[in-house]
C-alpha cells in the first residue's frame, strides 16, 4: 500500500470514529452537535495548516534531491 493510500485510510477512518462517537453520544442524550457546531471551523484550520506544512517538506525534499542531502554546487 502506498503511503499517501495509508494516509488517506487513516483520514478516513478517523473521520467515521468521530461521527460514530457524536452519534453515540447523542443516543445517551448528550448534545454533541452544539459544540460541533461551535467548532467545526477548527476542523479546517488544521486541515489547512497540515496542508501547508505537508507542501513545505515537500518542496524542501524535492530541492534537497533524491538522496536527502543538498543539490551540489558547480
Amino acid at each position: 500500500m502506498s503511503p499517501q493510500r495509508k494516509k488517506d485510510s487513516l483520514i478516513w477512518g478517523a473521520i467515521l470514529i468521530i461521527i460514530g462517537a457524536i452519534f453515540f453520544l447523542e443516543n445517551f442524550h448528550i448534545d454533541v452537535w452544539n459544540y460541533v457546531w461551535k467548532l467545526w471551523p477548527v476542523a479546517l484550520i488544521v486541515w489547512g495548516a497540515l496542508k501547508l506544512v505537508a507542501g513545505l517538506r515537500e518542496g524542501r525534499d524535492r530541492s534537497a534531491g533524491s538522496d536527502g542531502l543538498p543539490p551540489r554546487q558547480g
